[in-house]
């Protein structure tokens, strides 16, 4: 077979480009409407719907999106405006605001299309009356540190917002919405993708303080007070303003394994798709993924090589130490000191919006001589994972997965080839 590290690499880029809006978008779209055609939307991913939507759309249309730094590609008509991820900053707070100002005063006939992917939540920062930016800040940085899953995360910001949540979609009433997205989210719940802004939410505010309370976060009075009074209760399911709003689901997860698996099998190794929603610590899954590893190398079982294992998902990493992070990296770290060497067993992790953690590198490589190159540079693996510093690490073998803003964002990719 060819190069286990491009084949590897391969199968990464199909599962990016599965997602890609100019490729799927078009199919989803709603009939012209008798009125306007506004666009609106947030995300990793949205300025590239946002010029797929062009491509494809035959009438008029005015809109605005946000997206992250460096994410922004030309656009004819949909302004772009670029803000800051994973932490909020004053230029999303703006694009938040000038977002609710375009769907006002629309009529039944008009249509709204708003465009949402990972990245969402901290892209279209909007407090409630009585927080501002700096709490919104605090909190995330919180969630971000504690190991909270995405969906524990995406809660407790629904309900501290004026825009997530459903708000957006209220907002939007008597116009008909058509939300098109592009989950990061195992599971795929809308609700939970960019923390639903025009996404009814069964959740409430008494989750979110009990989420709080799990991961011992330190909230100040006026955000408990929120909380406990019920004032930041979240756009419910039956709310008849959203009652004739849709929600499609234009690239998942599953889509992305699904295209990465195809390629393999062209080139002669058997796919093996594990789960699309892993979630759990990092480490941790590199250890159980490690495992499975070793049972095919040793018993041919469940599978028999050569194979790959495929998956996706969000893990998190509670950070104890002081490297940079990378939920994927410290999965492929922790994956590769558990196979201590194995022969035959080669991975990718990456993040498919490029960006694992606050770097942006998407992830790593790691072969059967990882631990042996980096002892020869006197660097200690052991220390490292227990640093979170599996960026620094990788790094330095010249290992890393750098592709720069994919344009997308399906989540976490692995990759785990056994050879025969």
């Amino acid at each position: 077979m060819e190069d286990p590290r491009l084949f590897l690499r391969s199968l990464f880029d199909a599962a990016v480009a599965a997602a890609d809006p100019a490729r799927v978008l078009a199919h989803y779209l709603p009939p012209q409407p008798k009125g306007r055609t506004i666009v609106i939307g947030a995300g990793k991913a949205a300025a590239a719907m946002a010029r797929a939507f062009e491509a494809a759309w035959p009438g008029d249309y005015s809109g605005l999106v946000v997206t992250r730094y460096g994410y922004k590609v030309p656009t004819k008509k949909i302004e772009v405006i670029e803000a800051a991820h994973p932490v909020p900053d004053a230029a999303g707070l703006d694009g938040a605001r000038k977002i609710l100002a375009r769907v006002e005063g629309l009529s039944k006939d008009d249509l709204v299309v708003c465009l949402i992917s990972g990245g969402a939540s901290s892209l279209l920062p909007l407090p409630l009356e009585g927080l501002d930016l700096a709490d919104e800040q605090a909190v995330g940085k919180a969630l971000l540190k504690c190991g909270a899953t995405i969906s524990e995360m995406n809660c407790v910001r629904r309900h501290l917002s004026a825009i997530k949540g459903g708000r957006l979609g209220h907002a939007c009433y008597p116009a008909r919405l058509v939300t098109l997205l592009i989950s990061d989210i195992p599971g795929d719940d809308p609700a939970d993708i960019g923390s639903g802004p025009t996404i009814a939410d069964p959740t409430t505010c008494a989750d979110a303080l009990a989420i709080i309370a799990r991961y011992d976060i330190a909230i100040p009075d006026k955000i408990r007070t929120i909380l406990e009074s019920g004032r930041g209760e979240s756009v419910k399911p039956g709310d008849p303003h959203l009652a004739g709003s849709e929600a499609r689901m234009i690239a998942t997860p599953q889509m992305a394994l699904d295209a990465a698996a195809e390629v393999a099998r062209k080139k002669g190794i058997t796919p093996y798709i594990l789960s699309d929603r892993i979630e759990g610590e990092a480490r941790d899954v590199g250890k159980v993924m490690a495992a499975i590893a070793q049972h095919i190398t040793r018993h041919n079982q469940p599978f028999t090589a050569p194979c790959v294992l495929l998956s996706g998902g969000e893990t998190t990493v509670t950070v104890r130490g002081k490297g940079r992070g990378g939920r994927n990296v410290e999965f492929l770290l922790s994956l590769a000191l558990a196979l201590d060497g194995e022969a035959r067993v080669h991975a990718l992790a990456g993040d498919t919006d490029g960006v694992d953690g606050l770097e942006d590198i998407a992830g790593a490589y790691a072969s059967p001589d990882t631990l042996k190159r980096a002892w020869a540079k006197g660097i200690k693996p052991q220390e490292a994972l227990a640093s979170n510093d599996g960026h620094g690490f990788f790094e330095a073998l010249g290992d890393s997965v750098v592709t720069g803003p994919t344009l997308t964002n399906v989540n976490d990719f692995r990759a785990i080839l056994i050879i025969a």
